[in-house]
């Protein structure tokens, strides 16, 4: 009950998380299909990088119109753009961070959390790469957004 309660309480923070503007009903609607709304905008992509996501999403399911699809990469390029990117702090960061803020599957989160909880903080992406389970190809194209 208690649970359902925060939950219910925490609808309103939720929906204000979106930035008012053409394409904000479609976004919520289409991206709470699957997942929450903070998952959806985490990434901070650049149009070609929205359009892959909603072309994914797509893939697992999610059902939208070309219309509502265009409106909804319009939205998510113009207020969450590729150069608000935050760098990821690997020391600090969350399970959901890592996976969106730098690409890594749920696995690979993990394992960076657990190693880091075994072995202390990152010291260096060499550290990073030390975690296995990692693809430091694609880690070397996030290196640019990762902190110590």
């Amino acid at each position: 009950m208690r649970s359902l309660l925060i939950l219910v309480l925490a609808l309103p923070v939720a929906a204000q998380t979106l930035p008012d503007g053409p394409g904000k009903a479609e976004t919520e609607r289409l991206c709470k299909q699957c997942h929450e709304i903070a998952r959806a905008i985490s990434p901070r992509l650049d149009r070609g990088g929205w359009e892959k996501s909603m072309t994914k999403m797509a893939a697992f399911g999610m059902k939208a119109t070309d219309e509502e699809y265009a409106l909804v990469v319009d939205y998510l390029v113009k207020n969450f753009p590729a150069e608000d990117v935050p760098r990821i702090n690997v020391n600090t960061a969350t399970a959901i961070q890592m996976e969106s803020g730098l690409s890594l599957k749920r696995s690979q989160a993990s394992a960076v959390m657990a190693w880091r909880k075994e072995h202390g903080n990152f010291k260096s992406f060499e550290d990073l790469l030390k975690v296995p389970g990692l693809d430091a190809a694609k880690l070397e194209e996030k290196k640019d957004r990762i902190a110590y």
